[in-house]
């Protein structure tokens, strides 16, 4: 097959996934999410971003995985994406508010030095100026400014997440982690002073897995 009908298909994927979802994404929106797998694969074959080597399954496990959980950051200002590896979900979040929520500003903080290389590329070439890029441990952050959401995925367990960031998150702020199986005992364990709000179950398109968001906010 070449490479044009690899590409009409992974492109065709996304967007009946996306769809199947309530997502009407932009022809413009398609082509970005696009240009971002193509760049996350040229990576990954250097720097190990992902243990997903096959791009349809790229397209599946980390694009419409991220997309479905896009609906529940509507109406947020201000996201910072914890552990953020190799853009996801906030990259792909990203992509869309640049469209759907033009309002919204999104910072990336990784540990690792060859992942928020990887995030300044991506920014960079596809022209994302609602993307911010920090290399640094979010737990030494500095309060400069607070976020209404903090987000991750597969980062941490929820308590850690939570000790870690929470200097971070503004009044009234609530945090959204995407999960595999529902973390019950990760639930349990959480620090006082914290409860979650909701647990929301995804339905990924093609992913044959279970797949949760955990919003969870102070209780005082």
């Amino acid at each position: 097959m070449s490479n044009t009908a690899d590409l009409n298909n992974l492109t065709r994927t996304l967007e009946e996934g996306a769809k199947s979802m309530g997502l009407a994404l932009s022809a413009a929106q398609i082509d970005k999410l696009m240009a971002y797998q193509a760049l996350l694969a040229k990576w990954n074959k250097v720097y190990n971003l992902t243990a997903l080597r096959d791009p349809a399954q790229m397209v599946t496990h980390h694009l419409l995985d991220s997309l479905s959980a896009v609906s529940a950051f509507a109406g947020a200002q201000r996201v910072l994406d914890v552990g953020a590896g190799g853009g996801l979900p906030g990259i792909v979040l990203a992509i869309w508010a640049a469209e759907a929520q033009p309002q919204m500003q999104i910072t990336l903080v990784d540990t690792v030095s060859k992942k928020t290389a990887f995030l300044n590329q991506v920014k960079a070439q596809l022209h994302l100026g609602n993307v911010s890029v920090l290399h640094a441990r979010v737990e030494q952050l500095p309060v400069e400014q607070q976020y209404d959401v903090i987000t991750s995925r597969a980062f941490a367990e929820l308590k850690d997440f939570v000790t870690w960031s929470n200097h971070l998150l503004q009044q009234g702020g609530k945090y959204i982690a995407l999960k595999g199986v529902l973390p019950q005992e990760e639930i349990d364990r959480l620090p006082a002073g914290w409860k979650v709000q909701q647990v929301q179950p995804l339905q990924v398109p093609g992913l044959d897995a279970e797949r949760h968001l955990i919003f969870m906010e102070r209780t005082t």
